[in-house]
């Protein structure tokens, strides 16, 4: 058996905090609620294996041929790393 590393490869990746989806998640990732849009809320994104639900907290990552499929954060945090410096101390990271 032969080892191999995987590419570092660089990723876009929003986390969805549960609100109304944005216009991007709509649009570009072609996001639908999952039933009904109570308490339990869930997206359905279309992937290349087929529909995947997407839960509070997940991550929806772009792919490196332009697909969309979510993640669940302790897997992302396990694998991504960001790129982006974290904003200094005192300041706030919302723009």
């Amino acid at each position: 058996m032969q080892k191999f590393r995987k590419r570092p490869v660089v990723i876009e990746a929003v986390q969805w905090d549960g609100g109304e989806p944005s216009n991007y998640l709509i649009h570009e990732v072609r996001v639908t609620p999952a039933g009904e849009w109570g308490s339990d809320r869930r997206l359905v994104i279309p992937t290349l294996e087929g529909d995947m639900i997407c839960q509070v907290g997940d991550w929806i990552i772009k792919g490196i041929q332009g697909e969309f499929y979510p993640i669940k954060p302790e897997i992302f945090e396990a694998t991504y790393e960001s790129l982006e410096a974290p904003p200094a101390e005192g300041q706030s990271d919302a723009n």
